[in-house]
């Protein structure tokens, strides 16, 4: 009861919304066995569903399910490096793309709950070279919750062809960050939510400016060795191309074929807050585990931090599929499908496509880590929510 008194204070005193159905009962309270769905069942329809995607080389990656703390299943397929024939194994490591705005919102709480920074303090408080009207009014909460009104940094004209200069991690934060500066919001803070990766990154270097080291080595230091995630970081490309634990990303072409991406430009140097850092599965159950169990970040804020503050609306129902709602969080996404709660984030690259996920209510943590472009019928995450929700 002082727990949930607690986090009333902490929300009431920083006026942040959040979705009360969604926090009565308690969001990491889980319900008796015979209340919990899915089962031997629900694993036998994922391993059908698995063992189709092999035989059809539709999919390439690791699954990893867990159940109260226990692998129910782990499945690795296809290649990590098709030219050199590595075979994908369930220490592969792998690009998270987006999966990494996990770490970056939970830094962000950790500062918080030091008491180095508000929730609702400006933008221009701990960052300048912001026009008037963005400094001054997008707040950490905005950048959170994807309602500052910034945008997709990669999208900016000129990104890509400067981004291929830069020789340094901190080239590559501070260049992105001059971009975002120049960057015009699409609508008043607080008034709308638009994905935005240029948010995610504005968080990155608003850690390093008040932890005072680099943001890279803040994450390594704060949230990859407390959770005892040994294979994780932010990878330079040279490695990623190079080392035989890590696996290339395979999208498609115009014509269906695919290629190795690394032989391309679509990727950076480095990582950023907003996306691109590396892990193994087995690593992300550890970060999921030191998070619930509040090793990151004290209950109190874990809480507040990884409860849905509004709704984003409802996607519409597929044929054969049921209605999802989707809410933001602080840097971590949430879906209530089948009535049940589905929490963490997602991710996805030319040639990547990733999920780490734990469902509060029936005690399931779920990861995939894919090297390929989902084809129509191999959504890996759309099924494991399905099936394990069902």
């Amino acid at each position: 009861m002082a727990e949930q008194s607690s986090r009333r204070t902490f929300l009431r005193r920083s006026g942040l919304a959040v979705v009360p159905a969604v926090v009565a009962g308690g969001a990491w309270a889980y319900p008796s066995a015979a209340q919990q769905t899915g089962g031997r069942g629900a694993l036998g329809e994922l391993e059908k569903y698995l063992d189709k995607l092999q035989a059809d080389d539709s999919f390439s990656g690791t699954v990893l399910v867990l159940k109260d703390g226990r692998p129910v299943l782990s499945r690795s397929m296809g290649y990590a490096d098709q030219a050199r024939r590595i075979r994908n194994r369930d220490d592969t490591i792998f690009c998270l793309a987006s999966v990494t705005k996990l770490f970056t919102g939970i830094a962000i709480g950790q500062l918080a709950q030091r008491g180095s920074l508000s929730l609702t303090d400006p933008i221009a408080k701990y960052l300048g070279g912001f026009t008037s009207g963005i400094g001054d009014k997008v707040t950490i909460h905005h950048l959170l919750t994807h309602t500052s009104g910034l945008g997709d940094y990669m999208q900016l004209d000129g990104y890509w062809q400067e981004s291929a200069t830069w020789t340094t991690p901190q080239q590559t934060m501070d260049g992105v960050l001059r971009f975002i500066r120049t960057e015009p919001l699409a609508f008043a803070p607080g008034t709308a939510a638009k994905y935005s990766n240029s948010g995610f990154h504005v968080l990155g270097c608003i850690v390093a400016k008040i932890a005072g080291v680099s943001y890279y080595d803040y994450i390594r230091a704060n949230i990859f060795r407390p959770a005892g995630m040994a294979s994780s970081d932010f990878t330079l490309l040279g490695q990623w191309k190079t080392d035989r634990r890590f696996a290339h990303p395979y999208p498609t072409d115009r014509s269906g074929k695919r290629y190795d991406a690394l032989t391309t430009d679509a990727f950076g140097l480095i990582g950023t807050p907003a996306g691109n850092a590396f892990a193994n599965a087995p690593d992300l159950v550890r970060f999921i585990t030191a998070l619930t169990g509040g090793r990151l970040l004290s209950p109190t804020y874990r809480d507040v931090f990884v409860t849905p503050k509004f709704s984003l609306g409802s996607l519409p129902a597929k044929p054969g599929l049921p209605e999802i709602v989707n809410f933001f969080g602080y840097g971590v996404d949430s879906s209530i499908l089948n009535g049940g709660l589905v929490t963490g984030h997602t991710g996805g690259a030319p040639g990547i496509s990733t999920s780490a996920e734990w469902y509060p209510e029936l005690g399931y943590t779920a990861v995939h880590l894919g090297n390929y472009d989902p084809a129509p019928g191999a959504n890996v995450n759309q099924e494991l929510r399905q099936v394990l929700t069902s």
